[in-house]
């Protein structure tokens, strides 16, 4: 009679537990599906923002070869690069940027760049400085874009559509 009476109750215990477990799988399956949209809707806003940075400038392949006026900064600019170990890092930049001359504010700032040079150069100094030497040489094509996006915004104008750097070192 107790081996009977023992072996309702594990049969009992066993039925709780299973009655327990499904109403924790239930439970933890709501929440993942949550946790998954909320997954889903930031990197669907983060796709959206890379998009936007990318679709504001302008197309390189549209503006044609005869159209293209190249203006080199006059020297290669050594910038100090944001310390990660005790050691400094420097980044040795020749920039150039790419200009179209059919754009209508090439008559009123693309002539003569030299002039605001100076300015041009501390916004390539600003961006550069805010990389370590490993984020740098990783991320070159994004050091360009936000170079470009700097310099459009200096001018207030697409006319600079592309940069190029001609040496990009580090040491």
């Amino acid at each position: 009679m107790k081996r009977n009476l023992l072996s309702i109750v594990i049969l009992v215990l066993v039925l709780i537990n299973t009655i327990l477990n499904v109403i924790m799988m239930v439970s933890l399956v709501g929440t993942a599906n949550k946790t998954s949209a909320l997954i889903n809707g930031i990197s669907s806003a983060l796709s959206l923002e890379v998009e936007s940075q990318t679709s504001a400038t302008v197309d390189a392949s549209a503006v044609p070869m005869t159209s293209i006026d190249v203006y080199s900064v006059s020297e290669s600019m050594t910038i100090p690069l944001k310390k990660t170990d005790d050691k400094d890092h420097y980044c040795l930049v020749e920039a150039s940027f790419s200009i179209n001359k059919d754009h209508e504010d090439y008559a009123t700032y693309g002539s003569d760049l030299s002039a605001q040079e100076s300015l041009i150069k501390d916004q390539i100094r600003d961006v550069i400085s805010q990389y370590t030497v490993e984020e740098a040489q990783a991320n070159q094509e994004m050091i360009k874009q936000q170079i470009l996006e700097r310099v459009q915004a200096l001018y207030d104008s697409d006319f600079i559509f592309n940069v190029s750097f001609g040496e990009y070192m580090f040491q």
